[in-house]
């Protein structure tokens, strides 16, 4: 299976990480010139976007615009969040070519998923996310871990943490990240153009390498959105944490299936919309420092 992945593995420094993004992979960015307010000749890293067209055994699912890294997760990663790959699916083979950016997953069960494809949503996700079928199937049969506690003290240590790794973020910007957390420890951060990408690599990673969604937390630097809730609720995962703002119809949602949702947290700061029974506040947000200027993020700097 040809895979662009990062030649060197950073792992020799990411401490809790089981992945983590390397920023400095040639292959995710581009040196771009232009000038500046001052008309002054400038040169700036911008994000790659590749197409990837996904197919499951012989019919053509999605098209996604992606930096391109860890192909394989994200495919598999994508048909487990659309329902399309069961959890006693077998995968017998995963075939990704960069020449023609196209991935195939084949499976043991003849699929046929033609009448889903028709039935379409266009999300609100970065890079145009899409959600085939009827989104909420995806929550009906959803039953979230109720015993899971979220204490205060993990909240400051994984924002502040996740907000200080090396990231293509703060590499070149024009990025999302979404990283599986146990406790107040990152385990796997993803990053893609469209936090839906980010998720969905998350759920592929999982998948291939067993690990269970008892214990975890979501944290993402973007939206909270119904498709983040649908998909972080399909994996299992009972909180997800952002540190941007909300939507209604995904407050709804988290709040219909039992998800612990906390968005705007930044430094000492959050909100619970959903969920907040799960909370323990073993912190004094008075002992918090605020984040730096050069670590805040999009819609870092304003309530939102």
């Amino acid at each position: 299976m040809n895979q662009l992945r990062p030649e060197t593995s950073p792992a020799a420094d990411a401490g809790d990480y089981l992945v983590r993004p390397d920023p400095l992979d040639p292959r995710l960015t581009e040196t771009v010139r232009g000038i500046d307010h001052d008309g002054k000749a400038v040169e700036t890293k911008v994000p790659v976007e590749r197409p990837l067209t996904l197919f499951l055994n012989g019919q053509e699912i999605v098209t996604m615009m992606t930096i391109g890294d860890y192909p394989d997760y994200l495919a598999l990663g994508y048909l487990i969040n659309q329902r399309m790959l069961l959890p006693d699916d077998e995968v017998t083979g995963i075939d990704f070519d960069a020449e023609i950016e196209t991935i195939v997953v084949r499976t043991s069960r003849q699929t046929d998923y033609e009448a889903r494809l028709k039935k379409k949503t266009q999300t609100s996700g970065c890079a145009q996310g899409t959600v085939f079928g009827n989104m909420m199937d995806a929550v009906e049969s959803v039953r979230l871990d109720a015993a899971a506690v979220l204490h205060t003290s993990w909240i400051y240590a994984l924002s502040k943490r996740i907000n200080l790794t090396p990231s293509l973020y703060l590499e070149a910007g024009a990025i999302h990240g979404c990283v599986l957390c146990e406790a107040d420890r990152p385990l796997i951060y993803m990053e893609d153009v469209g936090r839906h990408n980010a998720i969905d690599k998350i759920a592929g990673y999982m998948r291939v390498h067993g690990i269970p969604a008892q214990g975890k937390i979501m944290y993402t630097t973007g939206r909270l959105t119904s498709e983040m809730v649908i998909k972080t609720a399909q994996m299992g995962v009972p909180i997800l944490i952002s540190r941007s703002g909300f939507t209604a119809w995904g407050v709804q949602l988290a709040r219909q299936v039992g998800m612990t949702l906390i968005g705007r947290a930044k430094g000492k700061r959050f909100i619970a919309l959903s969920g907040a029974e799960r909370l323990r506040f073993d912190a004094d947000p008075a002992g918090v420092a605020e984040e730096s200027d050069r670590t805040q993020r999009k819609g870092s700097r304003s309530d939102d």
